[in-house]
């Protein structure tokens, strides 16, 4: 018997085609139009804004690091001033035993004091070889009397010849002391010819030897040429330093900057002058520097290594070089936040503003000082005034009324 087999039992069924997915399509859509959206905001963006500025993370904080060092040598005898300590302009920081330039300073006045005295008696000189030349043209004038009395006795025979000769003799004797006493005179009056004591060269050396001990005592106490912080100590006590040591440093904050690194390419619009706005790592995003370009550096910072790089020589590889910038800050801003030297910082440099020039065309020849001290103004005026009290200690009243 011959079984049969239903086909329609055995056969697989066909699957029926899925039914279109009306909510992916809406999301495919809407996909689409977030990123084309995006796409035209972005270009907005930079069309608007990110195309006028130019920023950079490669920023730190420079400023002025103030050496302290010696002006003469000498021991360390007292530190007056620490790591961290906010020290005035003309403060002491460090004193020098004193001793040795004590003693070398009161010979210089001792010195001074002889000097004058000295040249006093090369005026009293004077006043004697004018006297003495008086005397001596009054001796020349009787031996020239006598000769012309005894030259008409000769004749009558009332004066021999030999008391004439010996008149003449008497009278050529009394002309060559005249002489000699007019080039004495001469001599004398060369060695004082000024105006007072004070202005002889020999008074004048010893005011300058007095002047230089003076300043030499001074400077035993190392005052600070600026106000600031004082940073790296390394004097100690009882050291013997030499001139040209440094011993500290002094960084006024208050004259901070920032050096930013820019790519060469993104200098291309970049301007003096320029508004900037600066982020330090220190305080974050709350805190915002203004600020403003104050030059474009003049070359790379491989080209002022301590070894440039030599790209004639060997396989070459371009490298993009930076540039550094120099951002001056507003000064309130910085007293308010102060910064520290080495801080990171974050520049946005505006550029839409291309009037500025890319080098300074001021020339600095006429300007005034960019840093300037009065810490040792006074030293050379103290020092002139003791050597005029010496000098007039020595003098007596005549020639002080004269002077």
């Amino acid at each position: 018997m011959t079984s049969q087999i239903n086909p329609s039992a055995t056969s697989t069924p066909i699957p029926s085609p899925a039914p279109s997915n009306g909510r992916r399509r809406r999301a495919l859509l809407l996909l689409a139009g977030v990123a084309v959206a995006a796409c035209v905001g972005w270009l907005a963006y930079y069309l608007l804004v990110a195309r006028w500025h130019q920023d950079t993370d490669d920023a730190y904080v420079q400023g002025n690091v103030v050496s302290i060092v010696p002006q003469t040598s000498g021991t360390v005898v007292s530190i007056d001033a620490d790591d961290g300590m906010k020290v005035e302009a003309g403060q002491a920081l460090v004193h020098l035993d004193p001793n040795d330039a004590q003693v070398a300073f009161e010979q210089a006045v001792a010195n001074l004091a002889g000097t004058v005295r000295q040249v006093r008696g090369l005026y009293a000189s004077v006043d004697a070889g004018q006297a003495d030349l008086a005397a001596r043209q009054v001796a020349v004038a009787q031996a020239r009397a006598d000769v012309g009395r005894r030259e008409g006795l000769v004749a009558s025979g009332a004066v021999s010849q030999e008391e004439l000769a010996h008149a003449r003799d008497v009278l050529a004797a009394s002309e060559a002391a005249l002489s000699s006493s007019r080039g004495q005179l001469s001599r004398s009056r060369a060695l004082v010819d000024a105006a007072g004591i004070a202005s002889q060269p020999q008074v004048e050396a010893a005011a300058s030897q007095l002047r230089q001990a003076y300043l030499d005592l001074q400077r035993t106490a190392i005052v600070a040429p600026v106000s600031g912080h004082v940073a790296r100590r390394q004097v100690q006590l009882g050291q013997r330093v030499q001139p040209g040591n440094t011993l500290m440093t002094i960084v006024p904050l208050e004259q901070v900057w920032v050096e930013a690194n820019f790519k060469e390419t993104q200098l291309t619009k970049m301007r003096i002058g320029q508004p900037v706005e600066v982020r330090a790592d220190l305080y974050g995003s709350a805190v915002r520097y203004d600020g403003r370009v104050a030059s474009l550096g003049m070359g790379t910072g491989s080209a002022f290594s301590l070894l440039p790089a030599q790209n004639a020589s060997g396989n070459w590889i371009k490298i993009v070089q930076r540039v550094p910038v120099r951002i001056e800050l507003d000064p309130a801003q910085v007293a308010a936040h102060p910064l520290r030297l080495g801080l990171s910082m974050h520049v946005d440099v505006s550029i839409r503003d291309q009037d500025g020039p890319v080098l300074a065309a001021d020339s600095a020849r006429n300007a005034t000082p960019l840093m300037s001290t009065q810490a040792y103004a006074d030293e050379l005026q103290a020092a002139n005034a003791l050597i005029a009290r010496t000098i007039e200690r020595n003098l007596p009243a005549p020639a002080t009324a004269r002077r």
